[in-house]
């Protein structure tokens, strides 16, 4: 499955890992991964990249629309583990402002 995600035991920390191609066609099963996760407010989202070897532009919508579903300026967002492209594409766009990257 090129889309998970795994629920921390203290309801805290959703993680979402990405493995091949992050495009169009894992839209659906991004979107699920944090529409039913049920968030609150101390929820933290980490997007590991570490298995992802290709990222187009729909990816990055992708990332916004998740961002403003989890509450734009206040979401708790983190991308994790990206390879050298992907973190230049990310840069690239300028995805360090709304994220945190690391």
């Amino acid at each position: 499955m090129p889309v998970s995600s795994d629920v921390s035991a203290d309801a805290n920390t959703v993680t979402i890992k990405i493995s091949g191609r992050f495009d169009f066609a894992v839209q659906n099963e991004f979107r699920d991964c944090y529409y039913n996760s049920s968030p609150g407010e101390k929820t933290e989202f980490l997007i590991d990249m570490s298995g992802a070897n290709y990222m187009d532009s729909s990816a990055l919508g992708m990332l916004l629309m998740m961002r403003e579903y989890l509450g734009g300026n206040t979401a708790k967002i983190s991308i994790t583990n990206c390879s050298p492209d992907i973190k230049n594409i990310l840069t690239v766009a300028n995805f360090q402002s709304l994220f945190k990257m690391s």
